[in-house]
């Protein structure tokens, strides 16, 4: 067959496509290393997977209760409560000052969800409480085993959103409400802004039921602008298959498979000569050859057969009320210690608009010996000062009684907690009023808690600026310097 291209001469088309192949590769290669995508031109701050100054923390464990745990039940107790129970909030002291704040005439009168309409009577604790540790601070009696660590907390008691329904879980991990649209989540955030530690793993892990659909979705776990390649990836429990697509189907040996991949990999190396700015494609390359290389890793992790009895019991791997909370927390302590960044650990269900004592009863139970058994675990290892776990959920719950035994939704003044990481231990920071209303001193949104999270990261949120999407100032929160070491 004659050679349609005498004397050794191409198209230029062809020229250009071939030997842009060899780059291709190298360009791959580099970019998938730095956990990043775009060229030098793309972006102002290129991931390099180093910190921008000494970071006191590697990797980050983020528990979230999903629905809205009651502050005043757990870590922020009220007696107040119990003391004006069945009062309106007229007649009693407290929440006469609660109604004629300047606060509550500017931010909460006209909202939807107002005790005096529809939460008129005081809710008392459905719970007991007291102080606990050497530094003394109140934890409701529902959390008996997290009490042991309280002198390892740094308790925030003035939180506050803006979202007063179940879309607060995107708001809370992306800063953004759900009408302004999806924005990168706090994990994303990390993972894009200092890369990997273990090439093995993915660094962005999810565990447990994710939001549902009319709260934002995965939106909780989602890179957004940054890049598919930046979200959070869900992980099961299933030691025969931990990721969805992680393992190759049938008889498929290694080697087949990864000659499979080689192949794979050749033809989205040929389509991203055409199309190099497909961040869709490049997140796909990368998706094969960690699906590969995690095939054994993965399921190494989460089995957790060869962990000792002990350490087994001391997250309740042995109770059925406590187990599945339990294997998350464990395999979120063998993750961080292999690499992992950030592992995202839902847990559903606390939405209490009725038989609040009940809910929480079952809730408290499931998941205060399997946290508590992780700061254990992480602070007997030597993994706590070098790990930032950090307990947090949508909202509060009301003063004020619904159904006459639950509380509504309360976005004004709630509760979260973080330990290690190079926090101080054994503090309180903020309040709210007497009555658990709302934030009223040290008031902190949401993206403050991400702004802490990033700081003992060795980030500043600033940095991390992609050219074309314009962020608020409130996106980027402050750091609660109070409870940082």
């Amino acid at each position: 067959m004659s050679n349609p291209f005498p004397c050794g001469r191409v198209p230029r088309r062809q020229f250009l496509t071939d030997c842009g192949m060899g780059f291709t590769g190298l360009a791959l290669s580099a970019m998938l290393q730095r956990d990043g995508f775009g060229a030098a031109s793309d972006a102002a701050h290129l991931p390099s997977g180093n910190p921008l100054f000494a970071p006191k923390a590697k990797s980050v464990i983020w528990f979230f209760m999903l629905g809205g745990t009651s502050h005043v039940e757990s870590f922020d107790p009220k007696p107040a409560l119990t003391e004006h129970r069945g009062k309106t909030f007229d007649e009693s002291p407290f929440g006469k000052a609660v109604l004629e704040s300047p606060f509550y005439r500017k931010n909460v009168r006209d909202f939807a969800g107002v005790p005096r309409d529809l939460m008129p009577k005081i809710y008392p604790l459905q719970i007991g409480y007291r102080k606990r540790g050497e530094s003394g601070i109140e934890v409701s009696d529902w959390w008996p085993h997290l009490s042991e660590c309280v002198d390892d907390l740094a308790i925030v008691r003035s939180m506050w959103t803006t979202d007063n329904d179940h879309a607060a879980q995107l708001q809370f991990h992306t800063g953004r409400h759900i009408f302004d649209g999806f924005f990168p989540s706090i994990g994303s955030w990390v993972h894009y802004g200092l890369g990997t530690l273990n090439e093995n793993l993915p660094q962005f892990i999810v565990l447990g039921g994710p939001p549902g659909d009319c709260c934002g979705g995965v939106g909780a776990h989602d890179g957004s602008y940054l890049g598919p390649e930046h979200s959070g990836i869900r992980m099961t429990l299933d030691p025969n298959n931990p990721l969805a697509f992680g393992r190759p189907t049938g008889n498929v040996t290694t080697q087949q498979r990864r000659s499979q991949l080689d192949l794979l990999r050749d033809l989205n190396e040929l389509t991203a000569v055409e199309y190099p700015d497909d961040a869709a494609l490049r997140a796909r390359i990368k998706s094969y050859e960690l699906a590969f290389r995690m095939q054994t890793a993965v399921p190494e992790v989460v089995n957790l057969a060869d962990e000792t009895e002990a350490t087994q019991k001391l997250y309740g791997l042995d109770n059925a009320a406590t187990k599945t909370v339990a294997s998350q927390a464990l395999t979120a302590r063998r993750l961080v210690e292999r690499g992992v960044r950030f592992v995202q650990i839902y847990h559903d269900g606390w939405d209490a608009h009725s038989k609040l004592k009940e809910n929480h009863t079952q809730k408290t139970q499931q998941v205060d010996q399997p946290i508590a058994g992780l700061l254990k675990d992480l602070k007997q290892r030597g993994l706590l000062d070098e790990t930032l776990v950090v307990w947090a959920t949508e909202f509060g719950r009301t003063p004020g009684a619904e159904r006459s035994d639950g509380r509504d939704h309360h976005p004004y003044g709630f509760s979260v907690w973080m330990a290690g990481g190079g926090l101080k231990r054994g503090v309180v920071h903020g309040a709210t009023d007497e009555l658990g209303f709302h934030a009223v001193e040290h008031r902190h949104y949401v993206t403050d808690i991400h702004a802490t999270i990033l700081h003992q990261l060795g980030l500043d949120p600033h940095a991390l600026e992609v050219p074309g999407h314009k962020r608020l100032e409130i996106d980027f929160g402050h750091p609660i310097r109070e409870i940082i070491a």
